[in-house]
């Protein structure tokens, strides 16, 4: 009996240390650049809110898709874009136990998509390639310094990749020899399935701005039924590469139609619809945040000046103020 006794404890202590915790899900926000300096008042929300994880964007400027030279870091941006600034804002998150992902951008000047980002000559990809490392690497330097969790190497960059891989097989590598945590990429919704280093990386990431719903005010229920298809491939893939799948932007406008294109920014429409864009937001955390394969997302978008922005009169991505918040904190919270 007594050595069925220690047998017995045994099992159970090898059942205890077998049992894997569940892994915190990244609740992240997508922390706009802000002009000026942050500080307490600006920080306190995202902790209200019930955010874990914020992505820090800094910005890099092209003049159009076939020009090569990326302009970043320089005393024209607004604060919150530049390196310092960067710096600034994360050690104020760092204040309040915020987790960071340095998550640097290229915007196209008129706002052209950077999926479409194609050069003219040999040349100019050469010079592309100069100055996208450069502006890469000054970041993922800035994410070893202030001991960033993670560091997202590039956004809806579909054309860049395809036409230089092996660029890109080195970039990773020269990230690698820099910044010692976790690394990611932004795929665009219908770009992740043909990326192909995701081998190299830590997580899957998708800017989830899935076509779930061609109803004017979708219910939880029609996003629900048309995630089924993404979902499955989100999953396949998750699997292939054995890595977990991160949204890293996910949301939807306050306005008509949210989820039938989410990636509509056209400021030109006028609708107003809250329904539509809690509806679709609960939808996407009931399909997903319950998920082992699933690591989490960081909501499109939350300003630092929490009271100035967003509100009922507002149409677009921001949450801040709007019935929505209130689903992203119960759901935060809790996970």
């Amino acid at each position: 009996m007594r050595y069925l006794r220690i047998s017995l404890w045994s099992l159970f202590l090898i059942g205890c240390f077998a049992t894997t915790p569940e892994q915190e899900k990244i609740n992240g926000l997508s922390f706009v650049a802000s002009p000026d300096a942050i500080e307490e008042t600006h920080t306190k929300p995202v902790v209200a809110v019930g955010a874990n994880y914020c992505a820090i964007m800094p910005f890099g400027f092209i003049r159009d898709l076939s020009h090569p030279e990326i302009i970043h870091n320089t005393d024209r941006q607004w604060y919150g874009e530049t390196r310092a600034g960067a710096e600034q804002n994360i050690t104020e998150l760092h204040k309040k136990h915020i987790k960071i992902m340095i998550k640097p951008q290229i915007w196209v000047w008129h706002g052209y998509f950077t999926g479409f980002i194609e050069m003219d000559s040999e040349e100019d990809w050469k010079t592309l390639e100069n100055s996208y490392s450069s502006f890469i690497l000054e970041y993922a330097e800035l994410a070893q310094e202030t001991n960033a969790d993670l560091f997202c190497i590039g956004t809806e960059l579909e054309s860049f990749i395809t036409h230089r891989p092996k660029f890109w097989d080195k970039l990773i590598q020269d990230i690698k020899l820099v910044y010692k945590g976790k690394l990611t990429y932004a795929a665009n919704w219908d770009e992740f399935k043909r990326t192909p280093f995701w081998d190299e990386l830590d997580y899957i990431g998708v800017d989830a701005y899935f076509p779930v719903s061609e109803e004017k005010t979708p219910t939880v229920e029609d996003c629900k039924a048309g995630w089924q298809k993404h979902k499955v491939i989100l999953k396949s893939i998750s699997d292939t590469y054995n890595k977990p799948i991160l949204f890293t932007e996910y949301g939807y406008r306050s306005m008509d139609y949210a989820a039938k294109e989410p990636w509509e920014s056209d400021h030109t429409i006028e609708s107003l619809n809250f329904e539509g864009q809690s509806n679709a937001t609960q939808a996407l955390f009931d399909e997903f945040w319950k998920e082992e394969w699933f690591a989490g997302g960081f909501i499109w978008k939350w300003f630092h000046a929490h009271d100035q922005v967003g509100g009922l009169n507002d149409n677009q991505f921001t949450p801040q103020n709007k019935p929505v918040e209130h689903i992203i904190k119960t759901v935060y919270s809790q996970n």
